[in-house]
């Protein structure tokens, strides 16, 4: 006669699952904000939107981390692919003028590993923490067969709101209005296929010891890993005081292919190549990889991890409200008319 089965003899570890939950549970509470009603824990979070808000609309957004996981899982580091999830989802609510307002994550493994997804969603508190949004649920998948052990992915969903009036879509950009970029903190979420493939051709494979050596004062691996920076506090201290006419998060499809999508067919963002300095990351993976310049600014954000665009009366006040938050912001374009057959974004 078989030996009884368990749940753990599949591969599944209840045991393990609820030590996470208990893990978890400091970490949410980190993020706590006006409108949590219930977290972690029910069958449904609870969440009610602020009543400072008269005509609510809600922004949802949803994104992963993509293969830079597989840089994470070859370098042992988990603490700050949360941060990147998070990122990823926040900024892109944000460009329509959204507050985030709480945050999900999905993690699915096939072996649960209770202290690396403690730190993964600790880097995802941190990132809600940063954003101002509370983590208020998620789900934990153990699938014993459909991950190697050691791997995961991750998924997130935001939700924010924005006042009916004060939606930001684009609609009053014209020509004469001014460019502005804000500064990445390196590749972010996006175009890692690329990297790891210039990686693995300049340093073999992407956990050789190269990957430690000092570059430009960081380890190679701090540079290459450094989190998605996120834009909303310094954003919505702006959104408060200047009338912005449209925002791009730069992420998949880099300069060329985020900012047409606030534009109208009419107009072009012209961006100047010389008005902000390429970080030292970049400039290796050109050169490293041979990759044209067209290539870059369709895969990499360059060095630009939002864009703002605003009337030309306005550009100062903005620009000094985003460096008084820490923003390290440059003049980087205009917008004119479009051409007949010209691309909606040229860097120059």
């Amino acid at each position: 006669m078989n030996s009884p089965l368990s749940y753990k003899d599949a591969g599944v570890d209840i045991d393990a699952g609820d030590a996470l939950v208990d893990r978890i549970k400091p970490l949410a509470r980190r993020t706590l904000r006006e409108g949590v009603l219930t977290g972690i824990g029910g069958f449904g979070a609870l969440f009610e939107v602020p009543k400072r808000y008269r005509e609510p609309v809600l922004v949802s957004g949803t994104d992963g981390v993509g293969t830079k996981l597989r840089l994470a899982f070859a370098l042992n580091r988990h603490d700050t692919v949360g941060i990147d999830l998070v990122a990823m989802s926040v900024n892109d609510i944000l460009v329509q003028g959204a507050e985030p307002l709480f945050f999900l994550d999905y993690f699915a493994c096939g072996k649960l590993s209770v202290d690396t997804a403690a730190q993964v969603i600790g880097g995802i508190a941190t990132g809600c923490e940063q954003a101002g949004c509370a983590l208020i649920g998620g789900e934990t998948a153990e699938m014993p067969g459909m991950y190697p052990d050691g791997e995961y992915d991750l998924a997130g969903f935001a939700v924010g709101a924005v006042e009916k009036s004060r939606i930001i879509n684009g609609s009053t950009i014209e020509p004469g209005d001014v460019v502005l970029g804000l500064a990445s903190s390196g590749a972010h979420s996006n175009g890692y296929s690329l990297v790891r493939r210039v990686i693995e051709r300049a340093h073999g494979s992407i956990d050789s010891p190269r990957m430690h050596a000092d570059f430009h004062g960081r380890s190679f691996a701090d540079a290459v890993m450094a989190p998605t920076r996120i834009y909303v506090k310094p954003m919505l201290e702006v959104l408060a005081h200047v009338p912005v006419k449209g925002m791009a998060h730069i992420t998949g499809g880099g300069l060329l292919e985020n900012v047409p999508r606030i534009l109208g067919d009419a107009l072009q963002a012209v961006l100047y190549r010389d008005a902000w300095v390429m970080p030292p990351l970049f400039g290796w993976l050109q050169q490293e990889g041979g990759i044209a310049d067209a290539e870059m600014h369709r895969v990499f954000n360059c060095g630009i991890g939002m864009v703002v665009v605003v009337a030309p009366d306005d550009a100062d006040e903005a620009m000094t409200r985003l460096a008084a938050q820490g923003e390290s912001v440059h003049r980087i374009g205009e917008i004119v008319a479009r051409a007949p057959g010209a691309p909606q974004t040229e860097v120059r």
